[in-house]
Order: structure tokens, then sequence, then C-alpha cells
């Protein structure tokens, strides 16, 4: 195999190479040294695309694994099984601590380099909502105020990239991933689901509104994610009418 013949491409094929391998943590690696010379050399499309799978995967894995752990605990507690209670907790301890680092970490590329490098208005959306994504999946599992904080952060980041958002087309598939993960934010957050399902509708609509005006290149993501959106709110108002009914009249 011909060597790379620069230091980022290096890093680029490589991450690529971890990728397939499934080697996500390899893969951060390589693309964190890229991303640290984003004020030097703007990250392209690609290279943000991959920074995102990368950090993605590992903390997808995590959060994953405290949700079943928390299931696991609301079971035992619900038996009475103090020991594996507390057996669970410890572990479940363990993997928040990852959940920090791995957060804190991207959101330090974010703040330090990533964000001030983008030149255009889509490269500014997708750090800012990366930047409120990694924030809300701390927000996700911490409790009391610091909670509170990173729900705030969550909040302010999304609203920044909701402003900048509004200079690109409806059917743009980072402004489209950007209301889709805002709502989530407002349902399953902050406990609001007026607000998620008015965002998400409003999104749809536009969307749908201004489908003649959507690209080829972008058709299948943007479409895939005005699904998921009519998706959630589908399910998200089946769930408040539920609600409501089992509440029955004042």
């Amino acid at each position: 195999m011909a060597q790379p013949h620069s230091s980022r491409e290096g890093h680029l094929y490589s991450a690529k190479l971890a990728e397939q391998a499934e080697r996500y943590q390899d893969m951060v690696e390589e693309m964190k040294a890229i991303a640290k010379q984003a004020l030097d050399q703007e990250l392209s499309v690609e290279e943000r695309n991959l920074l995102s799978v990368a950090y993605k995967n590992l903390v997808g894995a995590r959060r994953a694994s405290w949700r079943i752990l928390q299931s696991v605990e609301q079971n035992e507690s619900t038996k009475g099984n103090e020991k594996r209670v507390s057996l669970i907790q410890e572990y479940r301890a363990v993997v928040e601590k990852e959940l920090d680092e791995i957060c804190g970490e991207i959101l330090q590329l974010l703040n330090n380099y990533l964000i001030n490098s983008a030149s255009s208005t889509e490269a500014s959306v997708f750090y800012l909502k990366m930047k409120a994504d990694y924030h809300r999946y701390l927000a996700e599992f911490k409790t009391g105020p610091a909670r509170e904080a990173e729900a705030d952060k969550t909040l302010s980041a999304y609203k920044g990239a909701q402003e900048r958002a509004a200079e690109l087309p409806s059917t743009n598939p980072i402004r489209l991933g950007l209301a889709l993960n805002f709502s989530v934010f407002y349902y399953e957050v902050m406990n609001k689901p007026d607000l998620a399902c008015s965002l998400a509708k409003k999104a749809f609509d536009e969307a749908i509104s201004d489908l003649d005006t959507l690209g080829e290149e972008s058709y299948k993501d943007s479409a895939l994610i005005m699904q998921l959106l009519r998706d959630n709110l589908t399910l998200w108002t089946s769930e408040m009418t539920e609600t409501a009914q089992t509440a029955g009249p004042n």
C-alpha cells in the first residue's frame, strides 16, 4: 500500500480504515488530530461527517448500555433486591464516567476549534447542533443541578443553531436534523410535549411545502429525517392523547 502524502491525509485514511473495522476509539483518535487543525484548515464535509460518526458510535454504545442498566436497576428495585441494585448503580457509574469523558472531549474540540472555524452557515449549524446534542446526552443521565445546567447549555446551543439554520433551505438535511433532535430534547429531557410537537410539525410542514426545491444529492437524507419527524409526531400525539384520557376531567 502506498504511503499517504501528508499527515492529514494519513489521519483521514486511517479513520476510514478504523470505521470499516468498527474500531471507533481508533477512529476518534484519528479524527481528533484532524479537528485540532481546523483553525488552520477547515474540515471538509467528509471530514466533519467522519468526526460525527466516530463520536456518535462511541457515545451511542454507552447510552444504550446506560439505558439497559437503568431498566435492570428499576426491575431489581421493584423486587427489593438492594444488594443487586447497589451493584448495578456502581456499574452504571462507570458507564456515566465514560460518557462524561467522551462528551467532554468532543465539546472541547467544538468550543476550541470547530465552531470558530466554520466559514459557512451549514458548517456553523452542523457544529452548534453537535454541541447541543452532546450536552443533551449529558443531561439524559445527570440529576439535580447538574442536569439543569446541561439542559440549559443544550437549549442555548439548539437555539443558536436554529437561528443560523433559518438561512438554510427548509429541506436542508442539517436543518431538518436539527429540528428532529431539538424536538426530541423538548420531549424527552424537558418534558414539554407541546413544544416538541410544535417544533417538529413546523419543520415537517415547511419542508413539505418546499419539496420541489430539494436536490437529488440530499433527497434521501432529507426524506429519511422527514419520515422520522412524522413518526415522532404520530407517537407523541398518541401518547399525549392517552395521558389526557387517563387523567380524565378536572
